[in-house]
């Protein structure tokens, strides 16, 4: 059974579903099995797609007019048809000829995912540059440190005077597990008592 899914970007009257709706059921999509929504590709809480998703069964085929009208981006949109695909569903986009059920369509398909293999580690290239050239200029990543400097002396020094841990969490408003991985990053160890 062929399903048909539509989106537009605006909720106005500005835009409307009617181009889409026409180019699927000219494909042979039946008008009782199109889904819309009136909403970014950004969102994830698209209902029309949701329903459709769930519609879907081992057989059939998802028609878009489009493929930006079922994906916000290129890893979206494959992680988007491998879902289908692992449930046995095809997908076929009605402007970039794209048919799963076809050798081309695949191809097609493997190509996608090989751009948005690459596109992730240019991805991850720029950020550990980014990184790096942070470092350089004396900025550090990550989250900041949850206790000072001073706090840190001020920890050890109670409990190098006998001071509990669950204590010295107590006073510092600190969690032991924070307080348990400071002291391992500064290599303290707790002195031997005679």
């Amino acid at each position: 059974m062929l399903v048909g899914y539509m989106r537009v970007s605006s909720g106005d009257d500005r835009q409307s579903v009617a181009l889409q709706r026409d180019a699927l059921i000219a494909a042979g999509v039946d008008e009782r099995h199109l889904y819309s929504d009136k909403a970014s590709g950004a969102r994830d809480d698209r209902p029309g797609l949701k329903a459709c998703i769930e519609y879907l069964k081992p057989g059939d085929t998802l028609v878009v007019w489009k493929l930006d009208r079922l994906g916000r981006s290129l890893p979206h949109l494959l992680s988007i048809v491998a879902d289908l695909r692992a449930r046995r569903v095809a997908f076929r986009s009605l402007t970039e000829a794209m048919d799963t059920q076809t050798p081309h369509g695949e191809l097609l398909f493997s190509f996608f995912g090989a751009l948005a293999q690459y596109e992730r580690a240019l991805t991850r290239e720029r950020v550990v540059a980014g990184l790096a050239a942070a470092r350089r200029r004396g900025r550090r990543g990550g989250r900041p440190p949850s206790l000072t400097g001073e706090q840190v002396e001020q920890i050890t020094a109670a409990l190098a005077g006998g001071a509990s841990k669950a204590s010295v969490c107590r006073s510092f408003k600190v969690a032991r597990s924070t307080l348990i991985d400071t002291l391992a990053r500064i290599g303290w160890s707790a002195p031997e008592r005679a």
